[in-house]
């Protein structure tokens, strides 16, 4: 993943991070979701990455809506 993406969330749970997604969506923020976990088990974690432009815009949207 190139240099400019940082990581915002976080879950165990893909539906989470997923939702979290969406929201930022709505506000016209792009996301990308990285599935760290393994394929077999299904631990691990799901990490939402956004652009180091909109990183403090997203972390304030995830906060406000209690996500």
């Amino acid at each position: 993943m190139e240099d400019n993406w940082q990581l915002v969330y976080s879950s165990p749970y893909i539906y989470q991070v997923e939702m979290v997604q969406a929201v930022l969506i709505d506000f016209e923020i792009k996301s990308v979701v990285i599935n760290k976990q393994d394929s077999s088990y299904h631990f691990g974690e799901v990490e939402l990455y956004v652009e180091q432009d909109n990183v403090l815009r997203a972390r304030q949207i995830i906060n406000r809506e209690g996500l």
